[in-house]
């Protein structure tokens, strides 16, 4: 019997309740860029989403996915905030009009985001760090975090709670195996 396409179930993990899977406002996330140390090197307290303002062959380059946010780091200047030592390479179909690799960027908040950033960078140990570079809806966004760095025994202690969660679902996993009878 023919079952029209549309009236099919759909394959693979749906979404649960209506919500939408990848992004907050419905919209699916393409990830270009992840700062991974950034998540090692602090403590995150708060995130934020943020536009940002590029040039065209910025957005292509960055559709191209070569980008490094490895020494990124933002900072409030005049009211506004900008990221600063963010590689995103030239696009090498560019002309004379390429951008350059390490210019500051501005990005897009709400007034009322970056008074409470700018409060918050005054008191000793906090910065704002960028971890990711994504499209939302076609749109480039950065995701930035409120953070406090961490100091050697804490990296040391979060990799030993990783390494034992690690540890602990192997175990679990292993005995569940030998439940089954495999």
């Amino acid at each position: 019997m023919y079952v029209p396409k549309e009236s099919q179930p759909k394959q693979g993990g749906g979404a649960a309740g209506g919500k939408a899977r990848d992004g907050e406002k419905g919209g699916k996330r393409k990830i270009v860029a992840q700062n991974k140390k950034a998540r090692h090197d602090y403590a995150i307290i708060d995130t934020y989403e943020a536009g940002i303002v590029l040039s065209g062959t910025e957005v292509k380059s960055l559709r191209e996915g070569r980008t490094s946010l490895t020494d990124g780091f933002v900072q409030i200047d005049g009211g506004e905030a900008w990221l600063h030592n963010a590689h995103i390479p030239e696009y090498h179909q560019g002309t004379w009009t390429n951008h350059s690799v390490r210019r500051k960027r501005k990005l897009l908040l709400h007034r009322e985001e970056i008074d409470k950033l700018e409060s918050k960078i005054q008191e000793t140990g906090h910065t704002i760090v960028p971890l990711a570079l994504y499209f939302s809806n076609g749109r480039a966004k950065a995701e930035i975090a409120l953070a406090r760095g961490k100091k050697e025994y804490d990296k040391r202690q979060t990799l030993r709670e990783k390494q034992d969660r690690r540890e602990s679902d192997r175990a679990i996993a292993s005995a569940k195996r030998k439940q089954r009878g495999e």
